[in-house]
């Protein structure tokens, strides 16, 4: 069992829950995010986005690896800092992008 991360733009709310509900059924815990900003049209103070980011963070410190919601390669500038964060804490970093889930996978487990 491996706690795993889930890092990426808050615009793929679909594809987060793919890959936890995915990464879940595979016996993991996963992190996840508390809401989605950009899909949910949640406006945030920047201070209200600097301890989003910061707590992020401290998710990635307890993980042992990140999972990186990155659709059609798409690496934003948070995003991008988080992986650098996991890079230097040692963690081990894997990408939506690389298929491992299918296009056609459902949240309740159905292909």
């Amino acid at each position: 069992m491996r706690v795993i991360t889930l890092c990426g733009s808050t615009k793929f709310k679909n594809q987060f829950e793919q890959a936890n509900a995915f990464l879940t059924l595979q016996g993991n815990i996963v992190i996840g995010l508390a809401f989605f900003e950009q899909s949910e049209g949640f406006e945030i103070t920047q201070e209200q986005a600097e301890l989003l980011g910061n707590l992020h963070f401290r998710k990635i410190d307890i993980s042992d690896e990140i999972f990186v919601i990155n659709v059609d390669g798409y690496i934003g500038n948070s995003t991008r800092k988080e992986i650098e964060y996991a890079e230097k804490k040692g963690k081990a970093i894997r990408y939506y992008s690389d298929g491992e889930i299918p296009s056609s996978y459902s949240a309740n487990g159905e292909l």
